[in-house]
């Protein structure tokens, strides 16, 4: 069977260079005579590919120095409430902006050891736009204010940060990171999952200012405590070996391609080509704002169900495949995420024209 285009919201499609390089080292990584799967997380091969990883991540998104890059467990959501046990030291006051299915399950975690203030919310709109905000309500003592900053299930982004001014801004990027260039120093905590776009499951990248590790509560098991793995370099416990190697292999590939700026052009092109089809289209649409379109995942529906379970249906024959919207939104969902080709959108394209035509 030939290789899909695979348009599933995470975990993703890989970059097809990335996969063809692990699966020449799968068996013996050189110079090492194992598999990286074997290696201990002491050994002097794993720290150099751990340490490449975090080299490479900090020149891809210009990290500056007083930041630290971590490798955790737990994905993203574990990240849910480990921001508040670490980041809650003075007021236990945080605000947050409710965008969708990822701020709702944050925000339970945060209200176990705080005050949340909850500033603005897109419920009223089944979460297809980011609010507005006042920055008079803002809460002047918060020890952080909470964004997630591209809502990987309701197909929306930020256009415009916000500025928080002294209080940290901690932004959950799991399905835009590498994506597009932004500003690391207007954030205290940037956290991603990597299934999306950093590599398989099983690691999650956090990067956090200097100035927010060792303020956790006392109740903050030693795991969870971001001081632990900044002293330790991420290799407290046995991390995510293999998955942390394949990051590693997609910063190369990233890089390679010319980093951020390129990858933002080419994501530019892919969403534009699809948006500027569902603008035209007189069957399918997309339920988001134009100014508020994620780059990477884009949901759309035709209205009609029974249409949409038959496009869902034969689009998979056509290898376009892991297109059903999210059971909480319905419709489909195309992620079109930094390892998705141009062609993979040009062919999705191109199908639903056909379809169009043919569905009339």
């Amino acid at each position: 069977m030939a290789r899909v285009y695979n348009f599933s919201a995470g975990p993703a499609c890989l970059p097809e260079p990335v996969l063809k390089k692990a699966a020449s080292e799968l068996v013996e990584y050189p110079n090492a005579g194992m598999s990286v799967m074997e290696m201990s997380h002491r050994s002097k091969a794993f720290e150099a590919i751990i340490n490449k990883a975090e080299a490479l991540l900090r020149e891809l998104m210009r990290i500056p120095a007083n930041y630290q890059v971590l490798f955790l467990q737990g994905g993203a959501s574990l990240q849910f409430s480990m921001i508040p046990m670490n980041l809650f030291s003075k007021s236990k006051k945080a605000d947050f902006v409710h965008t969708g299915e990822w701020t709702k399950k944050a925000i339970p975690e945060s209200k176990r050891y705080g005050a949340v203030n909850i500033l603005a919310s897109s419920e009223d709109k089944k979460h297809s736009y980011i609010p507005r905000l006042d920055k008079s309500t803002f809460t002047p003592d918060a020890d952080f204010f909470y964004i997630c900053s591209n809502n990987t299930i309701e197909g929306t982004r930020y256009p415009v940060y916000p500025d928080t001014g002294s209080v940290p801004l901690v932004a959950d990027m799991s399905s835009h990171i590498l994506s597009e260039v932004m500003d690391v120093s207007k954030f205290g905590v940037i956290f991603a999952g990597a299934q999306k776009n950093i590599g398989p499951a099983g690691v999650t990248v956090v990067i956090i200012r200097d100035n927010l590790v060792g303020k956790a509560l006392d109740i903050t098991p030693t795991m969870m405590n971001y001081a632990t793995h900044v002293k330790d370099k991420s290799l407290f416990n046995t991390p995510p070996t293999y998955s942390i190697y394949m990051a590693m292999l997609v910063f190369e590939w990233l890089k390679d391609l010319g980093g951020i700026p390129a990858m933002e052009g080419i994501n530019k092109t892919k969403a534009n080509l699809l948006y500027d089809f569902l603008d035209a289209s007189a069957m399918f649409k997309s339920p988001v704002p134009r100014e508020f379109r994620s780059l990477m995942n884009i949901p759309f529906v035709s209205g009609n169900e029974e249409l949409d379970k038959k496009f869902i249906a034969e689009a998979g024959k056509q290898g376009l495949v892991q297109l059903s919207g999210h059971r909480s939104v319905g419709g489909m969902r195309a992620s079109i995420y930094n390892s998705m080709p141009v062609e993979g959108v040009q062919k999705l394209v191109d199908f639903m024209k056909k379809y169009e035509m043919e569905n009339k």
